[in-house]
C-alpha cells in the first residue's frame, strides 16, 4: 500500500484489521520500488491512489515486467491533474479496480475484486499503447502474470482465504433448489465418490487427499448439510455390514471408518466456518 496521505493509510489499516492482512506501506518511491523488487513474488495486491505520481509508478512496474492485482483509490488527493480524464479505460492493466476513497470500509471488497479480476486476466492482455515495451519485457510480463495467477490460485485453495472469491456460491446450484430427479442423481454420484474415499482411505498415496478435497468442494458448493454426509456414511456402512455377514467376516473393521467420517466432516465444517463473513 503506497498512498500519498498518511491519514488515508491509517483509515485503511483500521478498516482492514490485522487478522487477515499483512500490510507493507513504503514511505517513498525508492522504498516502493525496493519493496517490489524484493517481494513481488509474495505480494497479493497493490493499493495506490490516483495522484500525479501514479503514471510514473505504473511505468516503472511495466518496465520491470511486473503485473499484480491493483486497487486504485480515487478522490482523496488534490494533486490529481485537472486535465486528466476522470475515468480512464485502464492505466496498469485491464483488470485494475478503481474505488472511491470514501467509504474506506469498502477497501476489503475492492481487494477481493482486484484479485478476482486479476485471476481472469489473459496472458495476452493489452497494455497501454503509450508504453513502448520491447518484446523481451512483454514476454517477461506475461510469464510473471502466469506465475502470479498460479500462486494466488494455489493460495486460495490451500488457505481457503479471500472470502467472497473462493466462496462465491450460486444458490441456483444448491441441492435444495434442484429438481427431484437431479437431487437423486446428485446423491447417487456423491455416494459413489464417498464410497471410493472409504475403500481407499487406508491406502498409501496422496490421491486420497485430492478425493476428499473434491468431495468436500462438491458438497460445499451444493450446500449439502453435515447430516446428509452422515446419512451417506451410515448407508454405506450398512451395505458393507451386510456384505461382510454374507462372507462370514467380522464387522469390527467398519469401526475404523469412523475416522473417514470425522475427517470428511472436519473438512466440510471448516469450509462452512470460513465462508461466514467476519464481523467488522
Amino acid at each position: 500500500m503506497y498512498l500519498s496521505s498518511e491519514l488515508l493509510s491509517q483509515r485503511i489499516r483500521q478498516s482492514l484489521g490485522v487478522d487477515r492482512y499483512l500490510i507493507a506501506a513504503p514511505a517513498s518511491d525508492e522504498a516502493f520500488f525496493h519493496l517490489i523488487e524484493r517481494q513481488k513474488q509474495q505480494l497479493d495486491c497493490l493499493i495506490l491512489d490516483d495522484t500525479a505520481s501514479l503514471p510514473h509508478l505504473v511505468n516503472w512496474l511495466h518496465g520491470n515486467a511486473t503485473l499484480l492485482p491493483l486497487l486504485i483509490l480515487e478522490g482523496e488527493s488534490g494533486d490529481r491533474p485537472s486535465d486528466k480524464p476522470p475515468d480512464p479505460v485502464f492505466l496498469y492493466h485491464t483488470s485494475e479496480v478503481r474505488l472511491p476513497v470514501n467509504p474506506s470500509e469498502q477497501v476489503g471488497e475492492g481487494i477481493e475484486r482486484a484479485i478476482d479480476e486479476f485471476l481472469n486476466l489473459s496472458p495476452a492482455c493489452q497494455l497501454p499503447g503509450t508504453l513502448a515495451l520491447d518484446l523481451t519485457t512483454d514476454l517477461s510480463a506475461q510469464n510473471f502474470l502466469l506465475l502470479q495467477q498460479r500462486r494466488l490460485t494455489e493460495k486460495l485453495k490451500e488457505r481457503l482465504g479471500y472470502l467472497g472469491i473462493y466462496y462465491k456460491r450460486n444458490p441456483k446450484n444448491f441441492f435444495r433448489n434442484s429438481f427431484r430427479e437431479e437431487q437423486q442423481e446428485f446423491l447417487r454420484q456423491l455416494k459413489m465418490d464417498y464410497r471410493s474415499i472409504i475403500l481407499n482411505y487406508f491406502s498409501e498415496g496422496t490421491a486420497l487427499n485430492q478425493r476428499i478435497d473434491d468431495f468436500v468442494n462438491t458438497a460445499f458448493f451444493a450446500d449439502i448439510s453435515v447430516a446428509q454426509i452422515v446419512e451417506i456414511h451410515m448407508e454405506l456402512m450398512d451395505e458393507f455390514s451386510k456384505q461382510l455377514k454374507l462372507e462370514g467376516r467380522s464387522e469390527e473393521i467398519l469401526l475404523d471408518y469412523r475416522l473417514t467420517l470425522i475427517d470428511t466432516i472436519a473438512h466440510l465444517c471448516e469450509m462452512y466456518r470460513r465462508s461466514i463473513p467476519r464481523e467488522s
